[in-house]
């Protein structure tokens, strides 16, 4: 299978955006995506992460079979879950350090340091259930449970798709309600990345990496419309933004646009930021498709693209980048615009750096661990009956 070099890139800018949107007093944070659309990274990533499991689930059943499919992405939901500790646990103890060397931070909320510190097993064991979901890394929690699920959802959006849809939309619809019932730390209650409302999103990207080609024959010769279309709700998306940065001389322009789009609600994903991050999808793979092909030739699109293939290791280190570079530019206070940029500028070459060796150094070896693994099983299994 090709790898899709803008689709690298593009998951690469979100974690670069993820990490840079977290340090409060960024530099950079004022000309990432969600200065200027409705939506923002943790859709983009969301959205490519199930057009991934899309496109690699369908190239493995066809080479491999279903079981084999399926076997595959149980072992990817472990390793997310596993991430997710790892990274908790190593960004309550980075935050536990700075404190301890009196460096303030805001990324997260401090009090993680205190429970890892106090109760490491405990700590460890209430991630690991998902009854607290440090923020950040939270996104994973949502991964892991989508992942999981897709096991049984994949298959069954194969064969009825439409079904699968209608009853995706349902659940999304009742999000809150369903989402509220889930018992954790929160007072509220359930996750702060809604399961029930998030699932859309992410099934609607693996559904665009399944029936791609079928979906593409079907919209191709409505791609002039569907391109107004998808400018139109981008345009809208960000107006909204815009409007709220302008403040009370927007007011009446704020509260001509409520009236069409009501509310906006991330965590359980409102309609609003749904449709706009699927217009930006179309607008980025067909009119946008050849520049987007040339831009991750470039040089910065070839570093994005290498941090978007650094995986888990990435996300993790986007965390803790994300963490050390907030209380690098909160201490001293007051810093100058240039150098809170320099420490942006850090934290995104210290990124790439560590993605750059997990590619060289890492991955190949978890490559042939893995092939290996599969080689014993294999040899285990004896030869097929004739």
């Amino acid at each position: 299978m090709n790898r899709l070099i803008a689709l690298d890139m593009l998951r690469g800018y979100a974690l670069v955006s993820i990490m840079v949107n977290h340090m409060p007093i960024s530099a950079m944070r004022q000309v990432t995506l969600p200065n200027f659309s409705i939506f923002d990274a943790s859709e983009m990533f969301v959205l490519l992460s199930g057009f991934l499991v899309g496109i690699v689930w369908l190239a493995v059943e066809a080479r491999e079979g279903r079981r084999t499919a399926q076997r595959r992405f149980g072992r990817r939901a472990f390793e997310v879950w596993r991430a997710m500790i790892v990274g908790a646990v190593l960004m309550a103890l980075l935050s536990a350090a700075l404190l301890a060397l009196d460096r303030p931070h805001t990324a997260i909320w401090n009090q993680y340091a205190t429970w890892v510190l106090d109760n490491p097993v405990g700590f460890i064991g209430t991630v690991a259930t998902f009854w607290v979901q440090p923020n950040i890394i939270d996104v994973l929690a949502v991964y892991v449970i989508l992942i999981t699920l897709s096991l049984v959802v994949v298959p069954l959006m194969l064969r009825w798709p439409w079904v699968v849809a209608v009853g995706s939309v349902l659940l999304w619809w009742h999000a809150p309600t369903l989402n509220a019932m889930v018992p954790n730390h929160r007072v509220e209650g359930g996750f702060l990345f809604n399961p029930f409302g998030w699932q859309m999103l992410f099934y609607t990207g693996v559904a665009m990496g399944l029936f791609r080609q079928r979906i593409m024959a079907a919209l191709w010769p409505w791609r002039h419309l569907l391109t107004v279309l998808a400018l139109g709700m981008f345009a809208f998306g960000s107006a909204i933004v815009i409007g709220a940065k302008i403040g009370e001389p927007a007011l009446a322009f704020r509260e001509a646009l409520k009236l069409v789009y009501g509310s906006i609600d991330k965590w359980s994903l409102d309609g609003t930021r749904y449709l706009a991050i699927v217009a930006a999808a179309w607008l980025v793979a067909v009119p946008l498709a050849r520049p987007m092909e040339g831009l991750a030739a470039t040089r910065i699109g070839v570093a994005l693209q290498q941090i978007g293939r650094g995986g888990l290791l990435s996300f993790v280190a986007c965390v803790l980048l994300s963490v050390l570079g907030d209380s690098l530019q909160m201490t001293p206070a007051d810093q100058s615009i240039w150098r809170r940029l320099a420490v942006d500028i850090w934290a995104c070459l210290a990124l790439w750096w560590i993605s750059a060796l997990w590619l060289q150094y890492g991955a190949p070896w978890q490559r042939a661990r893995k092939e290996a693994q599969a080689a014993r099983r294999l040899s285990r299994r004896g030869p097929p009956i004739r």
